[in-house]
C-alpha cells in the first residue's frame, strides 16, 4: 500500500520534515485512519521545544486527528469502516495499576500518548487504538470545526468541571480551549472574565465576541472577585496574579502539560482555603460528557486552515499569538 506521508519531528528544536509514509496495517485492537484534519495544540510547541519529558523521538505530531475508519484490527467491534471518528492525546492505558483501577485513567503509570508517545495526526493516516478513539456522530459533520474539540475542547472541559459552577470564572490565556470554554461556561450560566496577553486589543475583543463579559490584560485586576480562575497560559509567573483575584475558599486551576516555573509567592494569597490545582490529560468518560455538552451548548469553533505541508507555519503562528481560535491542518489534496 503506498501514497501517504507523514510530518516528522525527528528531535526537538528541528524541523519538521515530510517523509513518505505508506498507510501501515493496525494491530490487533487498532484502528487505521485516513485523517481529514489534524488540530495544532499548545502541547504540540512544548513538544518541539523538548519539554515534554515523558516524549520519544523521532514522532509524529498531532492528538486532535479526525479521519475516516479505513481498516480495522483484529478484535475491533466498537468501531466500523467508514465511521468518522477523533483520535485524542490519551492514546493508551494500562488497565492495571491503582489509578485506571480507581476510574483515574488519565493518571496511568503506563500509558501512551497521541503524537508524543506514539505517532499522531500530522499525516495523511494514523493508527489508533479503537478502544481510546472517540465516534463522532451527525452533529460533528465537519471535520476541520471538529478537530480542535479532541484536545482544547476536552481539556478546557476537564478544567471547567474541576473550576466547578464560580458564577465568576477568569480564563487566562484565551486560545484554543478558552474559545471553547467561555461558550461552555455561558451555557452553564457563568460570567466569564477573559485574561489576554497585555495590549492583545484583537484577542480581548475576540473574547467579548464570545461572551466574557470583561476581557482586559494578564497584567490588569478584574473588576470583581473571581469565583474560580483557569490557567491556560504555560507561565507560571500568571499563577500568583490569579491567586490575588479569586476570592476566599475558591480554586485556581492550572490546564497545561507544562508551565515555566510558579515564582514563589507569600502564604496569603493561597490562605483563606484557596486552592491550587492541575488538571492531567483527560479520560473516556470526558469526551463522552463533553461531546453531548458542546452540542447542547451549540459550541462553534472559530479555526484557521493550513495545508498539512505547512505545519511548521502553523506552529509557528500560534507560537506568536497571531491566531483567534485554533490552527488545523488539512492533507494537502484537500486543502484550499
Amino acid at each position: 500500500m503506498s501514497g501517504g506521508y507523514a510530518m516528522l519531528l525527528r528531535a526537538p528544536h528541528t524541523r519538521l520534515e515530510r517523509t513518505v509514509r505508506p498507510p501501515a496495517a493496525p494491530g490487533a485492537g487498532e484502528v487505521r485512519l485516513r485523517v481529514e484534519a489534524c488540530g495544532v495544540c499548545r502541547t504540540d510547541l512544548h513538544l518541539l521545544d523538548g519539554e515534554l519529558p515523558q516524549a520519544r523521538y523521532p514522532v509524529v505530531p498531532g492528538h486532535e486527528a479526525v479521519g475516516i475508519v479505513e481498516a480495522l484490527g483484529e478484535g475491533v467491534r466498537n468501531l466500523t469502516p467508514g465511521q468518522r471518528v477523533g483520535v485524542p492525546w490519551l492514546g493508551h492505558t494500562c488497565g492495571r495499576c491503582d489509578y485506571c483501577r480507581m476510574g483515574r485513567e488519565n493518571l496511568c503509570d503506563a500509558p501512551a500518548f497521541t503524537g508524543c508517545t506514539r505517532d499522531g495526526g500530522y499525516a495523511t493516516h494514523v493508527v489508533a487504538e479503537a478502544a481510546f478513539c472517540v465516534p463522532l456522530d451527525a452533529r460533528w459533520p465537519d471535520p476541520v470545526a471538529a478537530a480542535p474539540l479532541l484536545c482544547a475542547g476536552l481539556i478546557g472541559w476537564r478544567a471547567l468541571r474541576i473550576a466547578g459552577e464560580a458564577p465568576r470564572l477568569g480564563l487566562y490565556g484565551f486560545g484554543a480551549a478558552a474559545h471553547i470554554v467561555v461558550q461552555l461556561a455561558r451555557w452553564r450560566g457563568q460570567r466569564v472574565f477573559a485574561f489576554t496577553r497585555p495590549g492583545d486589543a484583537r484577542a480581548q475583543a475576540f473574547a467579548r465576541s464570545l461572551g466574557a463579559c470583561w476581557a482586559g490584560g494578564s497584567d490588569q485586576d478584574a473588576p470583581e472577585p473571581l469565583d474560580a480562575a483557569i490557567l491556560f497560559a504555560p507561565v507560571g509567573a500568571l499563577v500568583p496574579h490569579a491567586l490575588r483575584q479569586v476570592r476566599k475558599g475558591a480554586r485556581v486551576v492550572c490546564a497545561g502539560i507544562h508551565m515555566s516555573d510558579i515564582p514563589a509567592f507569600p502564604y496569603r494569597l493561597l490562605w483563606e482555603e484557596r486552592e491550587l490545582v492541575s488538571v492531567a490529560n483527560l479520560t473516556r468518560e470526558d469526551a463522552a460528557t463533553f461531546f453531548d455538552a458542546a452540542a447542547q451548548a451549540r459550541v462553534t469553533t472559530h479555526v484557521v486552515r493550513y495545508p498539512l505541508t505547512a505545519a511548521d507555519a502553523a506552529l509557528a503562528a500560534l507560537r506568536a499569538g497571531a491566531l483567534d481560535g485554533a490552527a488545523v491542518l488539512v492533507p494537502d489534496d484537500e486543502a484550499p
